[in-house]
């Protein structure tokens, strides 16, 4: 299940920057909803919120260092727990989706904008950055569940009940 969450993932994130680039290089911003939501053909030469701009070799290697890291711990432990697998493929395909560009290009290829008018402008993303979220998000969603259940574990061994 990892492995088809992982390619599912670079080629949705694939197929939708090759659109992008396609559709919206050079050609302007499609409009989705006013003052909120457009598409908008970026090369985002930095990482998150663009911190790092031009440092492109040292996000490739960090990225994979990272990936490797966990590769190893999913062939290597083979975690039972299905949501840490889900979290790990998650990552591991937005990962792979922004270092083929960073590798290919230099760059990585955002498209999707949401703003407030001309207030406020999030930064634009991608497909492989929403995996990379959600994955994480998972992620800390078992650890919590981990810490719960440890703490629980802890408690049930007391006999004053305290």
């Amino acid at each position: 299940m990892e492995l088809i969450i992982i390619i599912a993932g670079i080629l949705l994130d694939r197929i939708t920057k090759i659109w992008a680039a396609a559709s919206l290089l050079g050609k302007g911003d499609i409009v989705i909803i006013n003052g909120f939501f457009s598409l908008s053909y970026l090369e985002n030469r930095g990482a998150a919120f663009g911190i790092f701009q031009n440092r492109v070799y040292l996000l490739a290697a960090v990225t994979m260092i990272v990936l490797l890291g966990m590769v190893y711990y999913l062939l290597r432990y083979k975690p039972e727990s299905r949501l840490l697998r889900i979290s790990f493929a998650m990552i591991i395909s937005g990962g792979l989706g922004n270092l083929y560009d960073r590798i290919v290009y230099n760059y990585v290829v955002d498209f999707i904008m949401f703003h407030y008018k001309d207030v406020y402008y999030f930064p634009s993303f991608n497909v492989a950055d929403m995996t990379l979220v959600a994955g994480t998000g998972l992620l800390l969603l078992y650890l919590i569940k981990e810490e719960t259940k440890e703490g629980k574990d802890e408690n049930d061994g007391r006999k004053d009940g305290v």
